[in-house]
C-alpha cells in the first residue's frame, strides 16, 4: 500500500475485489522503522458489481440420444462479485444464426443438459457460457464446439467370417464400422456364439 503523509488521518484503498469482506490495520513508520500494527478494523464488505470473469473449460458431449450436454468449471465465490449468482448458457447448431439461451440459477452448477427429440446424434453445436448476479450479466466465454449425444450403432459389422484354429479355438473377423454421424464412435465389438 501507498505510504501516506504523517499529517493525514485517512486513506483510500483501491484495487479491492467487489463483494468481499476486508479488515484493515494501520502501521506508523518513521526513519527508524515500522511500529506495531493497530488492532484490525471491523469487517467491511465492498459493494457488489457485475461479474467480470467467464467460466473456463467449456466442453461437454456424451449424454443420451437427443441430448446436448454442456459442462464448465464453476466460478469461485470470491470472483462472483455479488448475490444471486448463476450461469447463462448460449448454444446453437453449427452454421445456424439463432442462439438458444438458458439460465442456470445455481452457484455450484457445472453442467446443463438440453433435451430435444429433433437433435440428431453427434451434431456439432457452438456453445458460450457466461455469468450473472443481481448487478447484471457479465461477458460470455469464447465459442466452444460441443457434440450432441450419440445413438447406438444402427449398422451391423459386415463380412463376418470364422476360421477354426484348433479343437477349442475359432478366430472371428469382420469389417469395422466406419465413423459417421449415424454410428458415432465405435468403442468395441461383441462376438456372440450361436
Amino acid at each position: 500500500p501507498e505510504v501516506v503523509n504523517g499529517r493525514t488521518h485517512k486513506a483510500t484503498v483501491v484495487d479491492l475485489s467487489p463483494w468481499v469482506e476486508y479488515e484493515f490495520r494501520v502501521v506508523a513508520s518513521n526513519s527508524v522503522g515500522i511500529g506495531e500494527p493497530s488492532r484490525p478494523s471491523a469487517l467491511l464488505k465492498t459493494k457488489a458489481a457485475v461479474p467480470v470473469v467467464t467460466p473456463t473449460n467449456i466442453s461437454g458431449g456424451g449424454g443420451s440420444r437427443s441430448e446436448l450436454v454442456i459442462t464448465w468449471e464453476p466460478v469461485p465465490e470470491e470472483l462472483q462479485n455479488g448475490e444471486d449468482f448463476g450461469y447463462i448458457i448460449m448454444f446453437r447448431p453449427l452454421g445456424s444464426t439463432t442462439w438458444t439461451k438458458a439460465v442456470v440459477a445455481s452457484v455450484e452448477a457445472n453442467k446443463y443438459v438440453y433435451r430435444n427429440e429433433s437433435i440428431t446424434p453427434l451434431s456439432p453445436f457452438e456453445v458460450k457460457v457466461g455469468v450473472y448476479n443481481n448487478e447484471g450479466e457479465g461477458t460470455l466465454s469464447s465459442i466452444s464446439i460441443v457434440y450432441s449425444g450419440e445413438d447406438e450403432p444402427q449398422i451391423a459389422p459386415a463380412g463376418a467370417s470364422a476360421l477354426s484354429i484348433s479343437a477349442a479355438e475359432v478366430e472371428v473377423s469382420w469389417q469395422p464400422i466406419a465413423w459417421n454421424r449415424h454410428t458415432g464412435r465405435v468403442l468395441g465389438y461383441e462376438v456372440r456364439r450361436l
